[in-house]
């Protein structure tokens, strides 16, 4: 199976300074967190989260590269991912 996102929802997590989202592999899901950092200028959890739809197409390539690296518990993107 392959890394799939038919779930749009996304969510900011204060405390992680972080946007969290799910991947599905078959029927397993796959939790994801993209840093706060990689939206710079963005300050309110609704910028945060319009600047995840906005970038949705390439956090979700660097989603599916971080997983096809590793297979771990759970996954944060970092600038590094999207090289």
């Amino acid at each position: 199976m392959s890394l799939s996102f038919p779930n749009q929802s996304r969510s900011y997590e204060e405390a992680g300074k972080r946007i969290r989202f799910i991947g599905h592999d078959g029927m397993f899901e796959i939790p994801f967190f993209a840093g706060a950092d990689l939206f710079p200028g963005v300050t309110s959890e609704a910028g945060y989260l319009r600047a995840f739809d906005d970038a949705r197409v390439s956090v979700y390539q660097a989603a599916r590269r971080a997983y096809s690296g590793a297979r771990r518990p759970i996954y944060v993107l970092t600038r590094a991912d999207f090289g």
